[in-house]
């Protein structure tokens, strides 16, 4: 009797645990290897703070559903449908994310979630710890 309510207990935090992944999130923050190992000075800061946004805005999105299923692509502002639009498939074991090949259903791509909560999703490459991506949730 008590492995099996160790098994319910074990399943029911992981259900919990990827329902929250569920909705659509905008890309905040993306820094490769190379960007997260160089440092910037204060004229860089200061130049890019200066830059700003172009006038045509555009996002990254994510989108998960509660099947198993999602989208990426890239929406631009006043457009509801988005460009380059590629679906997946994903599940979550642990603490880790993968992207499924739909024919095959292997890992084709797979990231360590390192924080997950109600407004942010941050996770890294599973073979590359600098490689960062943070979401913040918009539905």
């Amino acid at each position: 009797m008590r492995p099996l309510l160790i098994i319910f207990v074990l399943s029911f935090s992981h259900f919990a645990f990827s329902q929250s992944l569920i909705g659509t999130w905008q890309l905040t923050d993306e820094k490769t290897c190379f960007q997260s190992e160089m440092k910037e000075s204060d004229t860089e800061l200061e130049l890019k703070d200066g830059m700003g946004a172009s006038r045509n805005s555009v996002a990254r999105m994510l989108k998960f559903t509660n099947k198993g299923t999602g989208e990426e692509g890239i929406f631009s502002q006043g457009k509801k449908k988005g460009e380059k639009l590629n679906s997946f498939e994903y599940r979550v074991v642990g603490q880790e994310l993968q992207f499924i090949d739909k024919k095959s259903g292997m890992a084709t791509q797979r990231f360590i979630i390192e924080e997950l909560s109600t407004s942010t999703l941050r996770f890294h490459n599973a073979l590359k710890d600098c490689e960062v991506k943070s979401f913040t949730r918009v539905k």
